[in-house]
Parts: C-alpha cells; structure tokens; sequence
C-alpha cells in the first residue's frame, strides 16, 4: 500500500476496480456503476498510476498461460506480469492481470509479489475444480429430482441429514432450506415419506425422544439359593390382555388371604447391579404398537414372567380380608408358585367359579371403600393397536369385570404395602396425589372426559400421602417391576427389609425417583405418539374411506370435541347443527397427514 496516491490511478478497494477522482489525506473513489466513496489511502491497493478511462478496461489480447508458462515456480510483480502476458503496462492489462491473480488458478499474492503457481498446484487446483463443479451438478440435478418427487439411490447421501432433522438429531437442513421448507422433524419427515425414503412403518418417535431402541443385553445374574415359601399347591391366575409377553403379577385365594404374587426381580437385579441401572436409565418398558423395548435384558422375563415356565419364583403379599372387606395382615414372602395364565375374556366367563368369584366380591368390596373414600372412576375408551408386517390392527377393549378385578388386587396390594412401609418408616417410592377441583362422581363419557382434565397428575414422593384419585391414604406401586423401575426399587427396599439389611436412605430413594422421572415423560410420550401414528397408518393403507361414529365430549358453540372410541382417537369439527353433549354423531374420514400426526374428519 502506499501512502501517495496520484489522482487518476487504478486502485483496488476490496476487490472492486476504482478511478481516484481526488487525492490526500482521503480519497474520492469512483466505481464503475457510478458510485462514489470516501475513503483512506491504506485502505486501497494501487494496480496502475493512470491516467485510466473505465471505458478501456477492456481485457486486451494477449497470453497470459504463456507467461505462466514462462514464469511457473517464480514471484514478480503485476508490472512483469502485464508486459509479458499482454506486451504492455496499462490500466487495462494490469486490471486483465489482477483478474487471473484474483482467480487463484496460476498466480496468487499482492501487486508486488504475485506467486505463479508450480504445474502441480496448477494441476491439483484444476482436479479440484473440476471435483466442485461435478458436485455442484450432481446438488442441482438431486434438487431437481426431489422437486418432482423423485429420488435416486445416490441420493440418500444429501438425504441423510434430512433423516437425522426427522429423529430430532439436527436443528437445520441444506436440503429444507433450498426447498423452502420449514426446518421442523414434522416437514423433514413429510419430505421422506413423499420421496418413498420412508415408509409408513417407520416410527420416529423413540428416536426422536432420545429412547432406546432395542431392549439391553446383559448378563443377569443367577437366581440365588434361598428360603421361598412354597405356595404351589394354591391355584394361581396371572390374568391379562391377549397377547401379553411378561406377564409378572398372579392371584390366588387361600382361605380368607389373598396372595398377589409378583415376579421377583430384585432377586435378579439387585441394588446397583448392571441390569438395576440399565433399567434405571431406562425407566420402564417402552410400549409401541411394533414391538416393546424391555428395560431389562429379555432373559428377565423368560426367568420371571409368571406362567412361563411350570414354577415361578416369585415375592409374594399376603392380604387377610377381614369381614367388612379391608385387606389387614400384610404378609411379605419370597415364594415358589405354579401359575396358570389366563385372558380377561376367559377370566369374565368365569368370574362365577372359584376362586374368581370370590376375588371378584373381594374386589368389589374394596372398590366401593375407595368410591366412598373419594375416588375417581374414569372409563374413557381404549384400545389395543398392534402393527407388524405394514399392518395394523385396532381392538377396541371392552369394559369387562375382569380386568377392573385384576387392577382392584393390585391396588389392595400396593395400599397394604404403603401402610405397612409407612409405619414402620421403610422410604418407598410412594404415588400420591393432590385433589383436584372437586366434582360428582363422573357418569357420562363428557363427564369423564371433563374429570380427566380436573385430575392433578400423580407424582412419586419418598414419604408416604394420600392418592386423591384413587381414594386412597396411601399407595406404592409394586405388581410390575418388569415393566416398570421404581416398581424394581419397591422390592429392593422391601427384600432388604426382609432380610434384615439396611435398605436405601430417603437420599438415594429420592435420586432413583429422579431418574425415573427424568426418563419416564419421554416414554410415555413415545408411546402415545406411536399410537397415533400407527392410527394415522391404519386410515391411510386400510380404511382410507373410513365412517364411524363420535361423542361430542365438550363444545363451544358449533365447535366440538369429540372422542371416536372404536379408535380411542380425539378430534375437533364444526358441528352442522346444535347438539348437546355425549350426542353420538356419524364421523367420515376426509384425510390424514401421518408426518403431522394429523386425522381430518367431517359429519357424515
């Protein structure tokens, strides 16, 4: 750079070729389009002292590979490298020779000492080159591919990034932002599936909520000999869904005591074993319509699940029911029992044989307790969904004796246990439950609907209180822990306690809670994600013209809430007529958006 600079000079101001139209302290530059700037005379580079008119600025004829040629592995200045490529030093040749400079190919570096690049950069240069500009094709030619729709194998390279913004993995993407689409998981995923690089089958959800994928494998450790009650003479139910892999609860009648027998995990998964904290880190199972993702290796449930095998081990809570129906006498036994599985519609055909009939009254007894108590009985629709091969299929589960029998059981277990642990101070992780705004005892499906909303949500306390909901004074949860962690660290502390060990303080209780809470949201959410969108899949592929029927559960105007229960699926309309609550109004469906998660459905 240099400090006096002649008016009329060709100079370079960031790379842009200038006129000085007045020279000193600051400079008046003059720009080809017109402009004109104000400037610092360090702030410029001189190419050629002038005089220049923009007009000639015109590349003369020339050979500048010839110069390269000649000058290849040297340095010199813009001067040398005007005259000898185009026979003279003028404004023009020095701007025809910055270009090459400014181009990288041969030359590089400033006015007064311009590198001419070796035949090896030049070549390497050349290779690189050409290297961007077939990528740069093969970018725009993918670009126009995946604007109509279409997509090639070579293309799941630039799709990649696409899939990872689908699982929630990447904030941003190339891709969505050349095409004008939103940087969202949901338009990624549209994306995909309109390009067939996903199909209908993929499930996005666990991924995208940072879940496992596949159950652990670990090495459980063998089931150690000890004492175990012999409870095999006693006929044992484990009663539950069609279907179901791991069942780990059973019930069975001796005199007046019921027993709740529950596979003994804790045997198998002590405190601070690998397997304990794998589940911890899990939570729980992860539910899906494809499958289910254990938090214990599967050799847990193929040891323990009840009914798998001829003889069970298992920890068992013996209940005495004493006249007016209250579960008194908690009796707590590592134990042996032969269990025979049963469904709940095989268990409803024989609630009138025993055992069952008196399990049933026993059940009815305490459920009436609980009513009187302040508990909230909510029987809004379910339904079972099931997705394997594409395909998928949607049970609605009846309202059978059965299943809320089974539930009753294991809630006398649980509120047993949660009175005995409360006095004798054991830490436990307690279910409590603050009441909500109160309300009549819900009748009609609206009416659930509306108590659903009023419900507090339960929490996991180490200190024992009351469950609202379940009208109950206290209650832990502790019928399944293969399926559910804190269910596992309820038989840890309660086989320590039998052992006369020293079980886990309320400090590291409360870190176990932590834990499974932290994970525990996210695969509740997954669950309830995959449910919809196997839903969704189930109206695109196999009932795409779709009718049925909906209750308008809540309203405002002509716009309603409705719950279609053959679906257990909620949807909004516009009402075509005033209609009161729990009307039944005949639905069809008008289309379904399975990226957004999305169900459209009109009267009629």
């Amino acid at each position: 750079m240099t400090k006096n600079i002649d008016r009329d000079s060709l100079v370079l101001h960031k790379t842009k070729p200038a006129l000085v139209l007045h020279s000193g302290d600051k400079l008046e530059l003059l720009f080809q389009d017109g402009k004109k700037l104000s400037v610092r005379p360090k702030d410029v580079t001189v190419l050629h002292p002038g005089p220049i008119d923009f007009g000639e600025l015109k590349r003369p004829a020339g050979d500048m590979l010839a110069a390269w040629e000649l000058l290849e592995g040297t340095t010199t200045t813009l001067a040398e490298l005007a005259e000898l490529a185009f026979g003279a030093y003028t404004p023009a040749s020095a701007w025809a020779a910055w270009e090459w400079v400014i181009d990288g190919l041969y030359f590089s570096g400033e006015p007064q000492a311009i590198h001419s690049h070796s035949r090896g950069q030049v070549e390497k240069e050349q290779q690189s080159r050409a290297s961007r500009a077939a990528e740069a094709k093969a970018w725009a030619d993918f670009l126009a591919r995946v604007r109509q729709r279409r997509f090639e194998p070579e293309d799941r390279r630039y799709l990649a990034e696409v899939e990872l913004m689908a699982y929630g993995r990447r904030e941003k993407s190339r891709v969505l932002a050349e095409l004008g689409r939103a940087q969202t998981p949901e338009s990624a995923h549209g994306l995909l599936l309109e390009l067939g690089v996903w199909d209908q089958t993929v499930d996005p959800y666990p991924r995208r909520l940072e879940l496992p994928e596949q159950s652990p494998q670990l090495p459980l450790a063998e089931l150690a000999a000890e004492a175990r009650r012999d409870l095999t003479h006693l006929p044992a139910f484990a009663i539950d869904d069609q279907g179901t892999a791991d069942p780990d609860d059973a019930v069975s009648i001796d005199g007046d005591r019921l027993w709740v027998h529950v596979a003994d995990v804790a045997a198998l998964a002590p405190v601070n074993s690998a397997a304990d904290l794998e589940a911890r880190a899990r939570g729980a199972n992860l539910y899906l319509p494809e499958g289910v993702v254990a938090m214990l290796p599967d050799q847990a449930t193929a040891q323990l699940a009840l009914g798998l095998n001829a003889v069970s081990p298992a920890l068992s809570f013996g209940l005495r029911i004493d006249p007016t129906g209250d579960a008194v006498d908690l009796e707590i036994t590592p134990s042996w029992v032969r269990v025979q599985r049963l469904t709940y519609q095989e268990a409803e055909e024989r609630l009138g044989e025993e055992p069952l009939a008196t399990l049933h009254a026993w059940a009815n007894s305490h459920a009436a307790r609980r009513r009187r108590q302040g508990a909230i009985s909510l029987e809004l629709p379910e339904v079972r969904i099931k997705a394997a091969d594409g395909r998928v299929a949607i049970t609605p589960l009846p309202a059978l004796r059965s299943r809320d029998m089974v539930a009753e059981l294991m809630l006398m277990a649980g509120a047993a246990v949660a009175q005995m642990a409360s006095q004798r101070g054991l830490a436990l992780p307690y279910a409590v439950q603050e009441p909500g705004e109160p309300m009549p005892p819900p009748q009609s499906l609206s009416e659930m609907f509306a108590g659903r909303r009023r419900l507090r949500p339960s929490q996991s306390s180490a200190h024992p209180g009351p469950h609202a909901g379940l009208g109950l004074p206290a209650y832990v949860r502790v019928t399944s822990p293969l399926r559910r962690y804190l269910d596992l660290v309820a038989h840890q502390q309660l086989r320590a306690m039998l052992a006369g060990q020293p079980a886990l303080d309320e400090a590291e209780l409360l870190e176990r809670i932590g834990a499974a809470e932290a994970v525990s949201g996210a695969v509740r959410r997954a669950e309830q994600l995959a449910r919809q969108h196997w839903t969704i899949v189930y109206l695109q592929q196999q009932q795409p013209a779709w009718r049925g029927e909906g209750v308008i559960v809540e309203k405002m105007g002509l716009r309603a809430t409705l719950l279609i229960p053959e679906l257990a699926w909620e949807t909004r309309i516009h009402l075509r007529e005033e209609l009161p609550l729990d009307s039944v109004v005949h639905l069809s469906c008008s289309g379904a958006n399975l990226a957004l998660l999305d169900a459209h459905f009109r009267v009629g």
